[in-house]
């Protein structure tokens, strides 16, 4: 699954301060607050004491809004420094309060039995840092929730090497995923006759096959296609995650066919398979709060309501680390790779490449695809270690290493079949020499391919598949 960049991250935030302009004006103080961009001299210490005002929460429910949104006003207008010496005041002068979680550990630890319930919800309390509260009084402004989401984004860039900011990036996800649950969520087919303005967001967080313009969306929104988005209430216009479907005849394997807006329009009620083409997560300050697999849960029943005749629910699907993955293997020489036959077949047609036989020397011509000999020959050969890469290699963790299987599998998806050349573009040709992979929902083996991965790491294959990976 992919993430969209969109527009710039800071221009989006941005947007939010002529939202917030009216609010702040109320707030005791606000206007004289006027932080350099760089939040210098003695900024840092009266950032803290209206942080503290914010969190006294004096002259009511009013003023308390206004002075957040009089803050959030002058975090939008600082620099880069000026925002991460903003969230270090916040991280480190509103974390825990130390010595009474100290105190409260010690209690616990000498708590009998009938004191216990008590010494651990006082610790619980005293866990909670304050920053948590000063976070949550932006909810209540205007488009609040928007401003947290891109907070956190930003903040997942800045946490690296700085524990105080990584934990002020925990405590804002810890919000979110409570206040993203998927209960509040809301599924919604897109259409050509939706809002202008959520097209064109759909145009712009679109990361897996770039929407070339308004006739490029309007194809994909055809009848023959499908599109589902799911909205959070109070983001009614921010879309945060979709998912694009075909509705076809049979295991879709090329992406350039499936999107060629020349191509004739299908008849959806008589297509026995939905494709799932492309699932796009547009909000990075929602990474790490899955919602994905509620998403295709929900799309499937959809679909099936109103077409019944679909029996099969399958993805069209990058592989996005493989070329990575293959690459670090061939610069070690590529030890194992290859067996005698595969050498002794690119052998033959490598000649004049310097390395006879060599993988890594006929990948290095960008054009390799477009000389049949070589395509032919290189097929088989990255076809098994696909395969192979898709279905034996996992990560620290034990699951797989490709982050788009991750999701799937997670999902209880199984890896149904691999297809050649199915995306030339340059971006399928960098990230996975032009292969792509379908992952088939087959709804009676959903919750048994879950448990297992989610439990041993076991990938769930086709037949298929696992022959080729055993070469």
């Amino acid at each position: 699954m992919t993430h969209a960049v969109g527009t710039s991250l800071l221009e989006r935030i941005k947007g939010l301060a002529k939202v917030w302009l009216d609010v702040a004006g109320s707030a005791k103080g606000g206007e004289t607050l006027h932080f350099a961009p760089d939040l210098s001299g003695d900024d840092p210490e009266r950032l803290a004491a209206q942080m503290r005002a914010c969190l006294d929460a004096k002259g009511g429910e009013v003023s308390a809004r206004a002075r957040a949104s009089a803050l959030g006003r002058e975090y939008l207008a600082l620099s880069g420094d000026g925002r991460r010496r903003f969230l270090q005041v916040m991280a480190d002068r509103f974390g825990p309060d130390r010595a009474r979680v100290d105190a409260a550990i010690a209690t616990l630890a000498a708590a009998d039995d009938a004191a216990r319930p008590a010494a651990e919800q006082a610790l619980r309390a005293a866990l909670e840092p304050p920053r948590v509260r000063l976070l949550a009084q932006f909810n209540a402004l205007p488009e609040g929730i928007k401003f947290l989401v891109d907070l956190r984004a930003e903040l997942a860039g800045m946490g690296a090497g700085d524990p105080g900011l990584a934990a002020l990036e925990a405590d804002l996800k810890a919000l979110l995923t409570a206040w993203f649950d998927v209960g509040f969520l809301e599924l919604s087919r897109i259409t050509w006759r939706s809002p202008a303005l959520i097209l064109e967001k759909l145009i712009a967080y679109e990361a897996v096959h770039a929407i070339q313009g308004w006739d490029d969306l309007k194809n994909r929104l055809d009848s023959d296609r499908r599109l589902y988005a799911f909205f959070h209430p109070r983001m009614p216009d921010e879309p945060l995650i979709f998912v694009e479907v075909a509705l076809v005849r049979g295991l879709a394997g090329n992406v350039q066919e499936l999107l060629d807006p020349t191509a004739p329009v299908g008849d959806p009620a008589q297509a026995d398979t939905a494709i799932f083409y492309s699932i796009n997560n547009a909000q990075r300050g929602l990474n790490g709060i899955s919602f994905g697999n509620f998403l295709i849960k929900k799309v499937v029943e959809e679909l099936s309501r109103e077409f019944p005749r679909l029996k099969t629910f399958a993805t069209l699907s990058p592989i996005p680390g493989f070329a990575a993955w293959l690459n670090q293997r061939l610069a070690a020489g590529e030890p194992g790779l290859l067996n005698a036959a595969e050498h002794h077949r690119l052998g033959q047609v490598s000649h004049g490449l310097g390395a006879k036989g060599s993988l890594k020397a006929l990948l290095a011509d960008p054009a390799w695809h477009r000389d049949a000999l070589f395509a032919e020959a290189l097929q088989p050969v990255l076809t098994r270690l696909a395969a192979r890469y898709l279905s034996a290699e996992k990560n620290e963790r034990g699951k797989a290493l490709d982050p788009v299987a991750q999701f799937h599998l997670a999902n209880g998806a199984r890896v149904e079949r691999l297809n050649w050349l199915a995306d030339l573009s340059r971006k399928g040709l960098g990230q996975s020499f032009g292969l792509m992979v379908n992952y088939l929902y087959k709804p009676d083996e959903i919750e048994a391919n879950h448990e297992a991965y989610v439990g041993t790491g076991r990938v769930a294959v086709s037949g298929e598949v696992r022959a080729l990976a055993k070469g």
